[in-house]
């Protein structure tokens, strides 16, 4: 059975590189990985974390290309691909533009396509922009779909997805951090930064589109206005490699000793500095993900979330964008142990780390 995997940013390839693992121990598998090359530093830290070494590259990446320039490239890539590989099914991941675009190259050359991470809702078409529609179109074009969660299942039937395509498996998320966790160089990595135990180390992330401008400036000043109010709060924010995010972020925050701006790590020092967290703050979908099974509270600064699993554990909370409710909600957890250590309960929601292994099964079953 011929696979092609496709990936094209980092959040991707976290998540496929547990079913690449799978498949590739499958002695009945051709398997093939191409990357679209976005993002591509933070990209090839996660293959060489995971010892990925992809088979093409489509090298689609330029500089300040906008959504349209990078969907014809990413089309044109993968259309020249297959018509000189045949694969039996294409699997793409989640909502990136990669991810449809390569999903409408395989349907234009008549290749069934699988998606990983499907049926991921906030019932508004543009937010998060553009990844909501393009997890949507996704699902018009694929012919399995595997769902991470029951109410992710819901979704799909609801949009008139036939159900004897649908695969409620986990996400493979949870399979790479728990992969991750059981390295020896995760327990003896360092961290990049120092922890003081006298401060409490919040971890921030921020970089969704439809924030860019004066939304992301305003988060950003409820962050530094945190810092101000609480002496014993420490920030560590990974700042994304986009231009835009960095110009943003470090006009705002720079130059305060307890705001630390590091480059993006990566995937297994990112984890362990989410693991060292007393709370996170985050707009990215994957860490909604993976700070409940390290027990780290999350606030979620989006105006919705398309994984509310989290916030009905109790684990995470959505607040918004508004710098007011930032700061209210951050100060009432800071000032509140007994309900930071309500929401510190290690749980997982999205999955048990099996998923890929159920995703491989199927790929063989119904493909195969």
């Amino acid at each position: 059975m011929k696979i092609v995997v496709v990936m094209g940013t980092r959040p991707e390839a976290i998540k496929l590189a547990p079913l690449v693992a799978e498949l590739r121990r499958r002695p009945n598998v051709d398997l093939r990985v191409v990357t679209t090359g976005q993002h591509r530093e933070l990209l090839d830290q996660v293959l060489t974390t995971f010892a990925i070494v992809p088979d093409d590259d489509l090298n689609v990446m330029r500089p300040e290309q906008t959504l349209a320039e990078l969907s014809g490239r990413v089309l044109s890539g993968v259309d020249r691909l297959l018509s000189t590989v045949a694969p039996d099914v294409l699997v793409v991941q989640g909502d990136t533009t990669s991810a449809f675009m390569c999903g409408l190259g395989a349907w234009y050359r008549r290749v069934p396509v699988a998606h990983v991470e499907a049926g991921l809702r906030t019932g508004l078409l543009s937010d998060p922009f553009p990844e909501e529609m393009n997890r949507r179109l996704t699902a018009r074009i694929a012919s399995l779909h595997f769902a991470p969660t029951a109410r992710a299942r819901m979704a799909l039937l609801d949009e008139g997805v036939a159900d004897d395509t649908i695969f409620v498996t986990g996400n493979t998320i949870v399979d790479a951090l728990l992969h991750i966790r059981r390295c020896d160089s995760y327990q003896n990595g360092p961290l990049p930064v120092g922890v003081d135990r006298a401060q409490r180390l919040l971890l921030v992330t921020l970089h969704r589109r439809e924030s860019w401008g004066p939304r992301l400036d305003g988060m950003c000043r409820a962050i530094r206005r945190i810092v101000e109010m609480r002496p014993d709060v420490r920030i560590v924010f990974p700042v994304h490699a986009n231009p835009v995010v960095r110009r943003i972020v470090h006009d705002t925050l720079g130059g305060d000793p307890r705001i630390e701006l590091i480059q993006p790590t990566d995937y297994q020092t990112f984890i362990k500095l989410m693991d060292a967290s007393w709370l996170v703050l985050t707009d990215s979908g994957g860490v909604q993900e993976e700070a409940p099974v390290l027990g780290r509270p999350v606030l979620v600064l989006r105006e919705t979330t398309e994984r509310p699993e989290a916030i009905e554990c109790g684990v995470a909370r959505a607040i918004g964008t508004d710098p007011d409710a930032i700061v209210r909600h951050t100060l009432a957890l800071l000032d509140n142990p007994a309900e930071h250590a309500r929401m510190a309960q290690a749980t997982s929601p999205f999955g048990d780390g099996h998923a890929a292994q159920r995703i491989a099964d199927i790929l063989e079953a119904r493909i195969g």
